[in-house]
């Protein structure tokens, strides 16, 4: 058995990643639109029709928005926690089947074991999941505006690990947004600089992770060369072994063996 993860875009406009393993196909967060959602998984010669379940991270639109559709459509649960379904139900609308777990307690699909964590980011009940079937480890951790100790034990025993790099904090201080939104990005519950991620990465880097995508880069704060650069240059001798990939928010990555 193998696990495999494609991020199928990544950004302020849109979240939406793929995990399967031994036939069971998640969906963590649905931020485009359903058909946007299917044409993707078709790049990558999947099928809206062979998903098994849709998690969510948070209430944010560019994480549901196409959640509710793509459950009404092809009969999917949807999973969250119960103060994110709340906050999201009125743009969610009627789901095929609502499922709730509890932050912080382990659940299973399909004998994958899913572990959703606390995040911290400006919304009612935040996660990150690891998923795990057994064999393989995945961590998912974007949309949090600092690395805390409980992130950081979640994160330490996964072989492949999708972590934000968000922003330059250069870049963002010097851009067009307004300074009320470039204090939330960088407070402690907005989101992550490259530095910051390239911190946390050096700190967990061990053996046993071997699999990196970069995700939810800000197309206006940041560049995927200048977050590549930044991680490297934070690894520096530890990068041996490390496969780096940058997401991006129009196409898909290529499906990756963890």
């Amino acid at each position: 058995m193998s696990m495999r993860c494609c991020v199928l875009g990544s950004g302020s406009r849109g979240n939406c990643t793929l995990v399967e393993s031994g036939g069971t196909r998640l969906l963590i967060d649905g931020g485009f639109s359903g058909r946007e959602i299917a044409r993707r998984l078709e790049l990558i010669g999947h099928s809206v029709d062979r998903l098994t379940a849709i998690l969510v991270t948070h209430e944010h639109n560019d994480h549901i928005s196409g959640v509710g559709v793509l459950s009404r459509r092809c009969s999917l649960p949807v999973w969250a926690n119960g103060p994110t379904h709340r906050a999201s139900s009125s743009r969610m609308k009627k789901l095929f089947c609502r499922r709730e777990f509890a932050t912080g307690e382990r659940f299973t699909i399909n004998g994958l074991e899913i572990h959703p964590f606390a995040v911290s980011h400006d919304t009612v009940d935040p996660v990150g999941f690891v998923i795990s079937d057994g064999h393989h480890t995945l961590g998912y951790c974007t949309d949090t505006g600092r690395i805390t100790r409980l992130i950081s034990h979640h994160l330490s025993r996964c072989q492949g690990l999708i972590l934000e790099a968000n922003h330059d904090p250069q870049m963002l201080m010097d851009g067009p947004y307004p300074m009320p939104l470039k204090q939330r990005v960088r407070s402690s519950q907005g989101h992550l600089a490259n530095g910051e991620a390239g911190s946390f990465l050096r700190q967990i880097c061990q053996a046993s992770l071997r699999q990196v995508i970069l995700a939810h880069l800000s197309e206006t704060n940041n560049e995927p060369r200048l977050a590549l650069e930044t991680i490297q240059n934070s690894l520096g001798d530890l990068e041996h072994g490390l496969v780096l990939t940058v997401s991006t928010q129009d196409r898909p990555t290529p499906l990756i063996t963890i």
